[in-house]
Protein backbone atom coordinates (compact mmCIF):
# COMPACT_ATOMS: atom_id res chain seq x y z
CA UNK A 1 0.00 0.00 0.00
CA UNK A 2 1.39 3.39 -0.95
CA UNK A 3 2.04 6.12 1.58
CA UNK A 4 -0.71 8.26 0.06
CA UNK A 5 -3.24 5.42 0.33
CA UNK A 6 -2.22 4.84 3.98
CA UNK A 7 -2.81 8.51 4.83
CA UNK A 8 -6.20 8.46 3.11
CA UNK A 9 -7.18 5.32 4.99
CA UNK A 10 -6.00 6.83 8.28
CA UNK A 11 -8.10 9.96 7.75
CA UNK A 12 -11.15 7.86 6.85
CA UNK A 13 -10.72 5.93 10.10
CA UNK A 14 -10.32 9.18 12.01
CA UNK A 15 -13.52 10.55 10.48
CA UNK A 16 -15.36 7.35 11.44
CA UNK A 17 -14.13 7.61 15.03
CA UNK A 18 -15.20 11.25 15.29
CA UNK A 19 -18.74 10.25 14.28
CA UNK A 20 -18.85 7.90 17.29
CA UNK A 21 -18.19 10.71 19.78
CA UNK A 22 -21.16 11.71 21.92
CA UNK A 23 -20.70 15.41 22.59
CA UNK A 24 -22.11 16.79 25.88
CA UNK A 25 -25.00 19.25 25.91
CA UNK A 26 -24.47 22.84 27.06
CA UNK A 27 -25.67 22.26 30.63
CA UNK A 28 -23.41 19.25 31.18
CA UNK A 29 -20.47 21.09 29.66
CA UNK A 30 -21.10 24.12 31.90
CA UNK A 31 -21.35 21.95 35.04
CA UNK A 32 -18.19 20.03 34.23
CA UNK A 33 -16.28 23.21 33.38
CA UNK A 34 -17.39 24.79 36.66
CA UNK A 35 -16.29 21.69 38.57
CA UNK A 36 -12.87 21.67 36.92
CA UNK A 37 -12.30 25.38 37.60
CA UNK A 38 -13.48 25.06 41.23
CA UNK A 39 -11.25 22.05 41.93
CA UNK A 40 -8.29 23.77 40.24
CA UNK A 41 -8.72 26.92 42.33
CA UNK A 42 -9.14 24.91 45.55
CA UNK A 43 -6.10 22.76 44.82
CA UNK A 44 -4.07 25.86 43.96
CA UNK A 45 -5.06 27.42 47.29
CA UNK A 46 -4.07 24.27 49.20
CA UNK A 47 -0.70 24.12 47.43
CA UNK A 48 -0.10 27.84 48.10
CA UNK A 49 -0.93 27.34 51.81
CA UNK A 50 1.41 24.36 52.12
CA UNK A 51 4.16 26.30 50.30
CA UNK A 52 3.68 29.26 52.65
CA UNK A 53 3.83 27.06 55.77
CA UNK A 54 6.91 25.15 54.61
CA UNK A 55 8.68 28.36 53.60
CA UNK A 56 8.00 29.97 56.98
CA UNK A 57 9.02 26.76 58.78
CA UNK A 58 12.35 26.69 56.93
CA UNK A 59 12.89 30.42 57.66
CA UNK A 60 12.28 29.82 61.38
CA UNK A 61 14.73 26.90 61.41
CA UNK A 62 17.39 28.97 59.62
CA UNK A 63 16.99 31.92 62.02
CA UNK A 64 17.35 29.63 65.06
CA UNK A 65 20.81 28.50 63.99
Amino acid sequence: MSEKAQKKSWFKGLKREFKKIIWPDRMTLAKQTTAVVAVSVALGAVIALIDFLVQNGVDILINLG
